[in-house]
């Protein structure tokens, strides 16, 4: 179950159960719908995103940073007419990039998403999403790009009301500024999960708040934290360090994993404890998803039974693919690039017999 609540992300455990181009739009005469067109046997790894959300990335000149509300780099909610104020004003700003077939990309985004996503389309995982989205266009943009990627949409609902939208603006050092309009949008209610949500579901991945009161409930398996996220983990004590907060994460869950951008990561799992570098052949273009995409590549690995260093081979060469391009969804070009990556490395290749 996935939820983008909260600063880590965590594998959740059940009692009982180990958690750890558009389509035409959707009928707009129902007010919750679930798609159970598609795959019709429970996935093996689950994600609850409340509210789906799509992604408008688009590489721009840094004047544009200048006309919109709100300091450079940061997140900042906006209301729907300046989402739309921001995308207009996008198409006079737009950098070329011609590695790039397209300067500007939409898709279905959210953490969950573009890690549930990754897993489906690169790894060939049966995964699910739990959530809702609107009876909109982008609604049905968020439907066609995950069911074309795969995934089990079984659980997710269509509700009478508009979808989450993010701008994502990229510049041409591959610094990223992100406006969301997510006030009005439409989303999954703690009292609408039911058990049978979760029917042969065999790990989750969770966002809840607050996070040290979860970590100490002795319920999460996996624990995932970006560098900033550590810091702030530990912001009360005087060693804040990334291998201090892996040694605080290790105490409450099997494995926890920090990720260091192009330093690579840190994991430790019992005793064991592994620090393997980026990819070096990656050559980033935008960062959006890599943290997502790498633990796409960690639960890969994990679901594989690989070794914990083996697992976060995996999740660099996962994390490298996304970055190669624009927005959280690998192409079929940098899935390739992938797949190769992880031939020199020795590491198991989804589709391929070992």
């Amino acid at each position: 179950m996935c939820s983008e609540e909260g600063g880590g992300r965590q594998a959740k455990k059940r009692r009982g159960e180990a958690r750890m181009g558009a389509e035409p739009l959707l009928p707009k005469n129902t007010h919750t719908h679930t798609h159970t067109h598609t795959q019709p046997n429970s996935p093996l790894i689950l994600g609850l995103q409340p509210s789906a959300l799509i992604d408008h990335v688009a590489k721009i000149d840094s004047s544009l940073l200048a006309q919109i509300p709100g300091e450079r780099g940061g997140s900042i909610p906006v209301a729907i007419e300046e989402l739309e104020h921001i995308l207009n004003e996008v198409k006079t700003h737009i950098l070329s990039s011609p590695p790039d077939p397209s300067p500007m990309r939409t898709m279905a985004g959210g953490s969950v998403a573009n890690t549930i996503r990754g897993l489906s389309a690169g790894f060939g995982v049966n995964c699910g999403i739990l959530g809702a989205c609107g009876d909109d266009e982008q609604g049905g943009l968020f439907v066609s790009n995950m069911g074309s990627s795969g995934v089990n949409l079984s659980t997710l609902r269509t509700k009478k009301g508009p979808t989450a939208q993010c701008v994502c603006l990229v510049d041409a050092l591959g610094n990223r500024t992100m406006r969301p309009c997510l006030s009005s949008a439409v989303k999954i209610q703690a009292e609408e999960l039911t058990k049978e949500d979760f029917k042969g579901v065999k790990m989750v991945r969770d966002f809840r708040v607050p996070l040290l009161k979860l970590l100490q409930s002795g319920d999460i398996d996996l624990c995932f934290a970006n560098e900033d996220e550590a810091r702030e983990l530990l912001r009360d004590d005087e060693n804040t360090s990334p291998e201090a907060a892996l040694e605080f994460l290790a105490k409450h869950c099997q494995w926890a994993v920090v990720t260091l951008g192009s330093n690579g990561c840190l994991a430790k799992c019992g005793r064991e404890m592994v620090r393997v570098p980026a990819i070096g052949e990656a050559k980033a273009t935008d960062a959006t998803g890599a943290g997502d995409l790498f633990a796409g590549g960690f639960l890969y690995g994990l679901v594989k039974g690989l070794s914990l260093e083996e697992c976060c081979r995996v999740g660099t060469c996962s994390g490298g693919s996304v970055i190669r391009s624009l927005g959280g969804e690998v192409t079929p070009e940098n899935w390739q690039w992938m797949y190769k990556q992880m031939q020199i490395k020795g590491l198991p290749v989804p589709g391929l017999r070992q």
